[in-house]
């Protein structure tokens, strides 16, 4: 089966790029869903699951809204309000879905599930809509605070290099070249862009034109589509150079970076290739906890380190300051 979608050219003119939070939330949460299934994100997989299930995040209402088959509720991706909206503006248009849209979405979901066992939680969202809607937010909020936002920054940067990067085909070759190039079972000919293996209409209405394309980290080799009557259709798909955003790597300080902030500061930052905990650094290293944190508490204050809560824990993360030095002095 395929979708296809035709432009004008006025139309033509409105597609646009955005980096969303939410398809992020959505198709990483879907990676871990399914163990072994993406050996790419392995790395982060291996860190975050555990983290996950000790939070109660692996079987709460978000994971409710996974048990569809191939279906996964269009309000949880609200059209970007721009290039770059925050996780609270998306948080914000779920919240104020349209009751008719949540109960459209609810009944294709409805469908969907295996055996119609609906779960309680769906059923809630039918029945007790805005108590239901603020569960989820905050559910989706600690999400992710533990497995996105230690690697927002670099996931942030890769996701806005791809853009640039399809933007420049654009400038260079046309619009054909950008579609063409996106996925295997996405083609552009004639004004229509053409998409195999879909299992649902990509519609759009005269009040919806254009098309916003969406870069992800986790989308890896699928393309997803997001159709909702009277909202501008998106299409998901997977950035350049996701192999290389968790690739494991040997944590060795650079010399020329050692020389400049320190050699246990160096270190620090070459261990937090992967996000960590006081804790986690100090057994890695040999420092004292209470070293780790004083050095931690000065690349923060110098921007190379960031601190995101993961329930009792704090995990720190670098920044793209600090992988940009350190790319430099490699």
């Amino acid at each position: 089966m395929s979708a296809t979608l035709s432009f004008t050219a006025e139309e033509l003119a409105q597609v646009r790029f955005s980096v969303s939070p939410m398809w992020e939330v959505l198709t990483s949460f879907r990676v871990l869903t399914r163990p072994g299934l993406y050996p790419v994100h392995g790395p982060w997989f291996d860190q975050v699951r555990p983290r996950l299930a000790a939070a109660g995040l692996l079987t709460g209402s978000l994971s409710t809204l996974f048990h569809a088959q191939s279906y996964v509720p269009d309000f949880l991706n609200p059209v970007p309000a721009n290039s770059s909206p925050t996780l609270a503006d998306e948080l914000a248009a779920i919240q104020a879905t349209p009751d008719d849209h949540l109960l459209a979405d609810l009944d294709i979901y409805a469908e969907k599930v295996p055996n119609g066992a609906i779960p309680a939680f769906a059923e809630r969202l039918r029945t007790h809509r805005d108590q239901a809607l603020c569960e989820l937010a905050k559910d989706i909020e600690h999400y992710f605070q533990i497995a996105l936002a230690p690697y927002w920054s670099r996931i942030k940067t890769l996701l806005e290099a791809d853009i640039y990067h399809r933007a420049r085909q654009v400038a260079e070759y046309g619009a054909a070249r950008l579609f063409n190039e996106l996925h295997p079972d996405v083609s552009w000919n004639s004004g229509t862009l053409r998409m195999l293996h879909r299992q649902r209409v990509l519609c759009r209405d005269d009040n919806a034109p254009g098309l916003i394309l969406v870069p992800s980290a986790f989308a890896w080799n699928k393309i997803l589509t997001r159709a909702a009557t009277g909202d501008v259709p998106q299409l998901c798909f997977g950035a350049r150079g996701v192999g290389t955003l968790f690739a494991r790597r040997t944590a060795e300080p650079s010399d020329a970076v050692a020389a400049v902030i320190g050699r246990s500061r160096a270190l620090l930052l070459a261990e937090l290739e992967a996000p960590a905990s006081t804790t986690e650094l100090a057994s890695r290293t040999g420092m004292s906890a209470g070293g780790v944190s004083e050095h931690l508490t000065a690349l923060r204050g110098a921007g190379m380190v960031s601190a995101h809560r993961a329930g009792r824990s704090v995990l720190y993360a670098r920044t793209s300051v600090a992988d940009s030095l350190l790319a430099a002095a490699a």
